[in-house]
């Protein structure tokens, strides 16, 4: 299977559009590049079943109000300035807090992504368990953080997961990948703190 065949190998191509020539993120291609990681989501079973409802309810959100006004929202930037404005930034229905879950949320499938690579000897429960701790289980309150710990008890196996990342070619997939969506999901987070809205925290 080439490349282009997977869902990784074609996110690199969508990777070439999301930033303006300015280097800003624009708001429905960074969303149309989240949206195409969706499949892969869904594919590692009910475990992420709570990730793929978080993901595809933000970019929901962030998709309608784009399609109000796609001058207005054609930054990801403009979203957080109106709201701000507005005073509805930090509101939890707001989309500046469907961003802010948004890039969580993919900041655990990265992590994990770069575990499934780096550490070969590990189980799939034992890379999710530690992705989820590094990344959004310190914005999770008890009750969220409980529920996703057991749901890692029944991920799939590790030789399913790499077949759905690209089968033999899913390190190379997984490093290109992640080089080229690590450093916006770095800017959104450096864009909501500027604003001080990088430390929000569920129930």
């Amino acid at each position: 299977m080439g490349s282009e065949g997977t869902v990784l190998g074609a996110s690199s191509e969508v990777v070439k559009y999301v930033r303006s020539e300015q280097g800003e993120l624009l708001t429905k291609p960074f969303l149309d590049l989240c949206r195409l990681l969706f499949p892969v989501i869904d594919n590692l079973g009910p475990t992420l079943s709570a990730v793929k409802c978080d993901v595809g309810s933000n970019l929901s959100r962030l998709e309608a109000l784009y399609s109000s006004d796609p001058l207005k929202y054609s930054l990801l930037q403009s979203i957080l300035q109106a709201e701000i404005q507005a005073k509805t930034a930090k509101k939890p229905s707001s989309c500046t807090n469907g961003l802010l879950w948004l890039t969580r949320a993919m900041d655990f499938f990265v992590e994990l992504l770069r575990n499934v690579i780096e550490h070969p000897e590990w189980s799939m429960t034992h890379a999710c368990t530690i992705s989820y701790n590094k990344t959004l289980k310190r914005w999770h309150g008890w009750l969220t953080s409980s529920s996703f710990m057991v749901a890692l008890k029944v991920v799939p196996e590790r030789k399913k997961v790499i077949q759905i990342l690209g089968g033999p070619n899913a390190n190379t997939e997984i490093e290109r990948f992640c080089a080229q969506f690590v450093p916006m999901l770095e800017d959104n987070h450096k864009l909501l703190a500027s604003f001080g809205l990088d430390n929000l925290k569920s129930i």
